[in-house]
């Protein structure tokens, strides 16, 4: 149950829309709160200029102030369910309009200082809308197999004549020449990810690759995010899923459709009345994608 001093909690801007007032209907974010879109005040659905809205909740203040943050941040599981909410409230709107997602756990102290902020950041907030319209996100990633440690059996197999220490040399000179093949192939791979995706998409932004567990045992050697005009979506997955045929060792992973996570920015600078910000909710859509994004 809410409050009078909870505090209200951003998912994204938003046109001010029917679609958008209708697809938060029943919608449950954050906490477990009801959602809905703060606009401008006098801004209504569907005028004439489609006015940008703030899809909102309210949360406690006992869990989202700006101390209790900060400690927050730092238990994974808290922070796993309010990134999953969040996702789960930015792609439902999504699909019913475009939608521009703003970070994760962006909190205002009250609806008027939300509106503020609005107020103010509203024509950076049109542009960018108006630049995702009619696009998702997808994610391209590329993949390498892992190559083992050289066995020096291999060697003293093939040349019993060999000691022990030249076998393991010799093993390891084929296991680097191996590796150069791969690597070779990744390379290969990426020329043709840019080439095919420029056909479809319209914008690339260019992620760190992950490393350790989120990459697995495989090796991540390209992390990318395309915006692909919706009529295009899936020419764009057919022709990057096919991108690695040939190459040995290489595997491609295209995920999405997604809500631009990656597209928001460059995003306004939060304005004073803001508690708290993180960096970008992602592919969870991944990204989590996701990336979301």
């Amino acid at each position: 149950m809410n409050g009078p001093g909870d505090l209200t909690y951003v998912y994204a801007a938003a046109p001010d829309t029917r679609e958008v007032r209708a697809s938060l209907k029943g919608l449950r974010g954050v906490s477990g709160a009801p959602v809905s879109l703060l606009g401008e005040p006098g801004a209504g659905p569907a005028s004439a200029s489609d006015p940008v809205a703030f899809v909102v909740s309210r949360v406690a203040p006992d869990e989202f102030d700006e101390r209790t943050l900060k400690a927050r941040f730092e238990d994974l599981e808290w922070l796993e369910g309010v990134a999953r909410a969040h996702h789960e409230v930015v792609q439902t709107v999504a699909r019913h309009d475009t939608v521009l997602p703003l970070r994760l756990a962006t909190v205002y102290q009250n609806d008027d200082r939300a509106r503020r902020a609005l107020a103010a950041q509203r024509r950076v907030f049109a542009e960018r809308i108006a630049l995702l319209r009619d696009r998702s996100e997808f994610g391209v990633k590329l993949y390498l197999s892992p190559t083992g440690p050289p066995d020096p059996r291999e060697g003293s197999a093939a040349d019993s004549s060999l000691t022990p220490g030249k076998a393991y040399l010799r093993s390891r000179r084929a296991q680097h020449s191996a590796q150069e093949v791969r690597y070779r192939h990744a390379q290969e791979a990426a020329d043709r990810v840019e080439a095919l995706a420029s056909r479809f998409s319209t914008h690339r932004v260019r992620h760190p690759t992950q490393r350790g567990a989120l990459a697995g045992p495989e090796e991540n050697v390209l992390n990318d995010a395309y915006l692909v005009p919706y009529d295009r979506a899936e020419e764009f997955r057919t022709a990057l899923t096919a991108a690695v045929e040939g190459l040995d060792g290489v595997r491609v992973e295209v995920t999405g459709p997604w809500a631009p996570y990656s597209f928001a920015t460059p995003s306004p600078p939060p304005a004073p009345e803001a508690i708290g910000e993180t960096g970008e909710a992602g592919e969870t859509g991944g990204t989590g994608q996701g990336r979301a994004p």
